[in-house]
Parts: structure tokens; sequence; C-alpha cells
């Protein structure tokens, strides 16, 4: 058994951490993003390293892979012969000389809170101060940086001014744009892209294998072709509930404007419990992402022509069958900024819905409405 492995069994529960499998300082390989580990071990090796990096991309493609695969090399560069002792401290959170920036857990709510507060960055002073570290570099991860709250994000931007000699911080972000600009001018940054087919499916198949999952191999095909580059996405679908959740999205959309209240009901009752919040969050990503995909779809037919299409007219935008199909009934030029619009509006709804813990039933009841009445008043 890898190192990773039992150190994933040893390893609380933490906040983003995907149940049953390894967190990202516990993987040993990054799969992809060739290009920016390239930038980084140049920047390292020329000894002109920036002391701050911004890695920016969707979420689960492996940016925080790649940031501690970084910060090992980086804490173990003088130290090769202690390679496997720098991934096992750095897997456990134990090395001297790195600090995790994160959401913290709240003992009095028992959750984890949704922002990183000031007192979470306020952990860089004694860290910094800290002189019973291993000599050499010090690491700082914030992880996600784009979920600092605004007194946070000051109190590091204090730290990123003037940073202290031999500190490397290492910032992961999904949505650059919610980053202060002040911030973002401090860092280098580092754009990184959902990963491709083969790159995609080793990352996947690894991970199944190194934390003791088997997976039929249709519903391993399945949930690649729906992840859109993301591992964590593909690990969700393919062990989870995430195919029986695309299906009734899909069921869902081909009925539109019509609903069937019964299904709706338990759909609701499926999703808005105190204890099914992660099944929520994988539920409307999974409903964003096909918005997200019928909208370029049926941008793409329209660009390209009847007589370049394939079956369904849609066929370069590689979709399966049934998202084909729905692209086809519901969206066309007349209505596609208003499905743009939407996938907007819900992704602003789950963002609220999560920041300020609002009632999941509701939310899950506005969702199909929206789509409900988007339909009806913008019919293909």
């Amino acid at each position: 058994m890898s190192a990773a492995a039992e150190t994933s069994r040893a390893t609380a529960d933490e906040p983003d951490r995907l149940e049953g499998f390894s967190t990202p300082r516990e993987v040993d390989r990054v799969v992809g993003h060739g290009r920016a580990a390239a930038e980084l071990e140049d920047a390292l090796g020329s000894g002109r390293l920036h002391h701050a990096w911004l890695l920016v991309g969707p979420e689960g493609i492996g940016k925080a892979t790649l940031a501690y695969a970084f910060a090992r090399r980086v804490l173990g560069q003088s130290k090769a012969a202690e390679g496997n002792a720098v991934f096992r401290k750095v897997a456990a959170l134990s090395h001297p000389n790195l600090l995790l920036l994160r959401r913290s857990w709240n003992e009095k709510s028992k959750r984890y809170s949704q922002v990183i507060g000031i007192d979470e960055v306020r952990r860089l002073r004694s860290f910094l101060g800290n002189s019973a570290g291993e000599r050499g570099f010090r690491v700082v991860i914030v992880d996600r940086a784009d979920e600092l709250n605004p007194n946070a994000a000051n109190a590091l931007l204090k730290t990123l001014e003037e940073p202290p000699p031999q500190t490397l911080f290492l910032l992961v972000a999904g949505a650059e744009g919610r980053l202060p600009v002040t911030i973002r001018s401090r860092t280098r940054i580092l754009r990184l892209s959902p990963l491709g087919p083969e790159e995609l499916g080793e990352a996947v198949r690894a991970a199944l294998v190194r934390d003791g999952h088997e997976v039929d191999e249709g519903v391993l095909q399945t949930a690649l072709s729906l992840s859109e580059g993301s591992v964590r996405r593909a690990l969700e679908l393919a062990t989870g509930e995430g195919i029986a959740l695309h299906s009734e999205i899909v069921a869902m959309l081909r009925t539109l404007p019509d609903l069937d209240g019964a299904r709706l009901h338990r759909l609701v009752e499926r999703l808005g419990g105190a204890g099914d919040a992660e099944r929520l969050e994988l539920f409307l990503s999974l409903l964003l992402g096909l918005i997200e995909r019928l909208v370029r779809a049926s941008a793409i037919g329209e660009e390209l022509g009847p007589e370049e299409l394939g079956p369904e007219g849609l066929g370069p935008a590689g979709l399966p069958p049934e998202e084909q199909a729905l692209a086809a009934r519901l969206l066309g030029s007349n209505n596609r900024s208003q499905w743009a619009e939407a996938w907007e509006e819900i992704g602003r709804a789950k963002s609220e819905a999560a920041l300020l813990n609002l009632d999941r039933s509701l939310l899950v009841l506005e969702t199909v409405f929206r789509l409900q009445q988007l339909v009806r008043e913008h019919p293909l």
C-alpha cells in the first residue's frame, strides 16, 4: 500500500475533502500540467524564485496536488535522500517549514466556516517568526485563496507586500476574479486547464487504485465523459450518486416546462436534508456543468452550420446522445443568452446558500422553477 493511502486513513476529515479518497497533499504524482510544473521548476533552478504564485483553474483538476508537489520539491531540494520523509511530513502537515491556511472548524456550530477568516491568516505571524523550523525555505499554502474574507485578504496582502526572505507562498484558487487585484498583482499567476481525456483517465484510474475503489468500466467511462477534465468530478460520479443524479437532471429537463410533482417532491427530500449538503453540492454542480455544455454546444452548432454537423446537429460538441437531444430541444440563438443568465443566477444562488446557510429545500425548488419559467417564457 502506498504512503498516500496509509496517510489517507489516518487523516481527519477536512474542508473540501472527497470522502474515501486521499487529499492532494497525500498524492505522490501530478498528472498533466507539464507546462506549469516546468515553469515552477525553472524558476526554482534559476535561483530567482518569485515569492508568491497563484495557481488558478477549475475545481478538481490538480491545482492543489501541483502546489503540494512543488512544496515538497522546495522543502526537500537540499535533502534528496530524505525525499520520503519530506513526503510523509507534508502529507501529515507536520513539516515545521510548511503552513496550510484553509477554512477553519467551528466547534460551536460543528461545521467548517464558509470563508477563510483573519484568525487563520494571523497564524502566519507565529509561523514566520518561529526559529525552531528547519533551515531553508518556508512554504505557505493557501487553499482556497478565493475564500479569504476581506479582512483575511488584507492581512495576507501585508505579508505579500513585504515577504520574509526564503518564504514561498502558493495560493490555490478556482475563481481568480474573487481575489483582490492587490493580491493578484503581487503573485505570479499560473492558469491551469482541465485535463485532456488521456490524462484524466490516467489520474482517475490511479486514484481509484490508490484508495482501493473498484468501479465498473461502463460507469467509469460515463463518469469520465461527464467530468469536463476534473478528476474530482469524475471520482464523485464514478463512486457516488453522480450518475444517478445526472440522469435525474436529464429526465427533468427533458419534460420542461412540465414537471412531475411527485418526482420533484422526492428530489427535494433527497437534497434538502441537514445531512445532504454534499449531495446537493454535487447536484447543483452537475446541473451547472450540463447547462454550460448545452449553451456551448448550441453556439458551436450554429457557428458550424448544418452541413458540418453530425447526428442531432451537435456532433462537434462531443456531447453524449441524451445531452445532444436536450440541446436540440431547448436551446437556440433566440434563447441562448437567457440560459447563460440562468447559469449565472443558479451559481450565485448556490454560493449564497452555502455562505448564509439558507434553506436547501427552497434552493432546489427555486432552481427548478427558474428553469421551468425560462422554458415557458423563452421556448426554442
